[in-house]
């Protein structure tokens, strides 16, 4: 939010101080316009101090412009904390489960890794994923859920199969 109250200052102070610039050009215009400006000393002062105004125009538009991404397009340091809490929290879920991996046998990790690939599962296509037999998936399943890595809910004549909510 401060990035946003921030940016509403800024785009203010450019408003006013635009108001201001194109004031002053509009002056120097008519002075221009009432010496008729032959080369005299006047004349280049204010042919200079016209120049010195299209700077600052620039720079006024470049701290607008700077107003306007603060107030719209800027993300708050609680969005990037947010964001990069999220990211560790995958990543300890990855490592987990990589951990969890090396403790099992061929068949248990390839169980183990098309249930996290396709949540909800069922016993019947987890059968022909992992070219076991229906009575082994049942038997690895039984063993993840006395483990708490799996829960599986009834699906019609089979169940799908969800790791379980700590990954």
């Amino acid at each position: 939010m401060e990035n946003k109250k921030l940016g509403f200052v800024i785009l203010s102070i450019s408003i006013v101080a635009s108001v201001l610039a194109f004031g002053f050009m509009g002056i120097l215009g008519r002075q221009t316009s009432s010496l008729q400006c032959y080369p005299t000393n006047e004349c280049q002062r204010v042919e200079s101090l016209l120049g010195l105004s299209h700077i600052a125009v620039g720079l006024i538009s470049f701290i607008g412009a700077l107003g306007i991404y603060l107030l719209f397009f800027s993300t708050s340091e609680e969005a990037i904390l947010t964001r990069l809490e999220q990211d560790k929290n995958i990543k300890i879920g990855h490592d987990r489960f990589e951990l969890i991996l090396k403790a099992m046998d061929d068949n248990e990790k390839n169980v183990l890794k098309a249930i996290k690939e396709q949540e909800g599962i069922t016993q019947s296509t987890l059968k022909f994923r992992t070219d076991l037999s229906k009575a082994k998936v049942s038997q690895i399943l039984t063993d993840f859920e006395k483990k708490h890595l799996v829960k599986r809910e009834a699906k019609g004549k089979t169940y799908a199969v969800y790791l379980a909510e700590n990954f």
